[in-house]
């Protein structure tokens, strides 16, 4: 829900918004809720009206919104539909023309307006209806309902005769504070999963000895907490008994499982109760989209484009936990099944799509190991450590949320001090089509070579992430993130391009002179942006296909231009023959120095030489000033002394 979810908690309170065709008693509707009178004089169009709060039982503000249908009026209509919290839609119990505009043009248009809140329709001037005709409502609302799942309740009412007034906006706000979108699908008539797992999140949190039941004990605590009164034993013993009757397994020696809470809650919800779960859910925190509200989450990181974010080892050593808690087979990696585990008190698994969904390294039965699940979330972290910490939250890390992650140092700093503390390195991988670029990300994950060529589309972002074992036993993450030959353009358009980039490399296919060519262009364009904004990456050249027949001058040319540039020579490897030359080690190594691989193009040589010459000169000028300054002390000195003497 768009408006709904920020009116729960807004000091405005609930904007209400009645429309629908002229005559169909809008405004009468309005001034009568809030004057409790029909009025005997309406105006054409009434100014936003306030509810008395102590009309509802929840006492948040109610501010209706009077609109014109006229022609003239439709973008200012459209204006107020789009800052609604809920749309009451009017019709005229007299008029059936303007029951059947809901379907043919009201419903519609709130669809083309993308307006997504609670719809009540209220079928006004009740009182003039002609009784000769009943006329069961469920019987002509049903269909339109079907159609439109928007709205929320239908309800008949008679300004004139007093009849059903509050209760067309106590729907209206009811809709908005305790919507039934979110927590139930009408359809198949079940709670909805991004609901069911919160809800199992909160029956964890209030299972306080982990038996997989709420005593009666915990049944109390988790009512004073929600409602601030506790249940009496006989309510205790009532709330099982009904949820025995219906569900024998909902209930166990221990107490109430889970599956007899979400019952309950299911339950709730059929009888109209919906304040019951949403007063749960927000007691625990959660907001109408069913997600933690900001003020559970960690706050914005400032930081500058070139830091990055990590876990902190207090929140490594808790993932480690929940890894061996998950894998119920005990075979070191967690399947399928597991995994969903993992998440299942989360909104939705955060790793089922892109990047994440095929970016570790998984084993022959589709397992991901413990380094596979410590690189997924390092890469999480890496990529937007808000999203990361919320997820931590959501499978049991108890800790404050800014306890999980650290900032790392400035690279521009790394590169100064020669050195860097970071334990996650992210590498652009840039190449020309046809190179090796994905083949190198897809070995890091232990995936088998395959000669079928598949191009990576430049609007895909695709990485992979693992662990590197480096020989004096430290062990490095390091993320590849390959960069399409078509996308680099794009890429370099933006100063801070290369900021989040710990190092770069340049994959070529070693048999081809083309292909050289190519990516060494590349890797000047690279590293000319880089000397330009300041954010100069180390970069590596990496031969690939070392199986095929280098072109004839290969080593001549690779030689020179390694040289010319002043960084290591092309690293060879073969894919097919699995010859990898400790490439990925290479790689961390590289990052863990700077200092050592960054190139230099020959603009930049020139400009650093230009800069020597100016500084020099500067210098020469400073010296002489200084010497002209001494002389001309050691002169007052010598002409004091000569006065005072003679």
């Amino acid at each position: 829900m768009a408006g709904g979810a920020s009116a729960a908690n807004s000091t405005n309170g609930v904007r209400i918004v009645v429309a629908g065709d002229r005559g169909t008693g809008k405004s009468s509707l309005i001034i009568t809720a809030a004057a409790e009178a029909f009025p005997a004089n309406v105006p054409p169009v009434l100014p936003p009206t306030r509810l008395p709060e102590d009309m509802f039982p929840d006492r948040v503000p109610v501010t209706v919104i009077d609109t014109s249908s006229s022609l003239e009026n439709r973008g200012k209509l459209a204006d107020e539909l789009k800052r609604a919290d809920a749309v009451v839609l009017t019709y005229a119990c007299d008029q059936p023309a303007t029951l059947d505009r809901l379907s043919t043009f009201w419903l519609p248009e709130l669809r083309r307006l993308e307006v997504k809140v609670p719809v009540i329709v209220a079928g006004c001037k009740l009182d003039l209806r002609d009784e000769q005709q009943p006329v069961s409502l469920e019987q002509v609302m049903s269909p339109i309902m079907q159609q439109f799942r928007e709205i929320e309740t239908c309800i008949e009412c008679s300004a004139y005769k007093h009849i059903q007034i509050p209760e067309v906006f106590y729907y209206a706000q009811k809709a908005v504070l305790h919507p039934t979108a979110p927590l139930f699908d009408q359809e198949a008539q079940t709670l909805k999963p991004r609901c069911v797992r919160a809800l199992k999140r909160i029956f964890i949190l209030c299972d306080n000895d982990r038996d997989g039941a709420l005593s009666d004990a915990e049944l109390n605590d988790f009512q004073v907490k929600c409602f601030n009164a506790p249940l009496q034993p006989s309510e205790i013993v009532g709330v099982k008994r009904v949820v025995q009757e219906k569900l024998p397994e909902g209930v166990n020696e221990n107490g109430l499982t889970l599956t007899g809470f979400l019952f309950l809650h299911a339950l709730f919800i059929e009888k109209g109760r919906l304040e019951t779960t949403w007063t749960v859910l927000r007691k625990f925190g959660y907001n109408n989209d069913i997600r933690l509200s900001d003020d559970q989450l960690l706050p914005p990181i400032k930081r500058t484009p070139d830091q990055s974010v990590e876990l902190t080892i207090e929140a490594l050593e808790f993932l480690k936990g929940v890894f061996t808690l998950f894998d119920i087979d005990g075979d070191g990696a967690l399947n399928a099944h597991e995994l969903e585990d993992v998440f299942s008190t989360a909104p939705e698994s955060p790793w089922s799509e892109a990047p994440f969904a095929v970016a570790a390294e998984r084993n022959a039965l589709g397992g991901l190991s413990l380094d596979g699940f410590l690189s997924k979330w390092a890469l999480m972290t890496f990529l937007n450590p808000v999203i990361s910490v919320e997820n931590l939250i959501y499978i049991g890390y108890a800790g404050d949320p800014s306890s999980a992650v650290k900032l790392t140092r400035r690279r521009r700093v790394d590169r100064k001090k020669q050195q860097t503390d970071r334990n996650v390195f992210q590498c652009f991988v840039f190449g020309p089509k046809e190179a090796g670029k994905s083949t190198l990300l897809h070995a890091f994950v232990g995936r088998p070579f395959t000669e079928v060529y598949t191009p990576t589309p430049a609007t895909e972002e695709r990485y992979t992430v693992n662990i590197v074992d480096q020989p004096d036993g430290t062990r490095k993450t390091l993320i590849l993130r390959e960069i399409p030959e078509d996308a680099v353009e794009k890429l370099l358009i933006h100063k801070d391009a290369l900021a989040a980039c710990d190092i770069a490399v340049f994959v070529h296919d070693s048999s081809s002179e083309a292909s050289w060519t190519k990516a060494t262009e590349l890797l000047v364009q690279v590293a000319s942006h880089g000397e330009s904004t300041g954010y100069e990456v180390p970069c590596l050249i990496v031969a690939a296909k070392d199986d095929l027949e280098p072109y004839p001058t290969a080593i001549q040319d690779s030689t020179r231009v390694s040289q010319d540039m002043g960084i290591e020579a092309p690293i060879p490897i073969s894919t097919r023959l699995g010859d990898f030359n400790n490439v990925y080690r290479r790689i961390v190594r590289a990052a863990e120095h700077p200092h050592l691989s960054i190139p230099e193009t020959e603009a930049g040589k020139t400009r650093k030489h230009y800069h020597r010459l100016l500084n020099r000169s500067l210098m020469v000028v400073s010296v002489g000033a200084a010497v002209g300054i001494v002389g001309l002390a050691a002169y007052r000195v010598y002409a004091t002394r000569k006065n005072a003497s003679g």
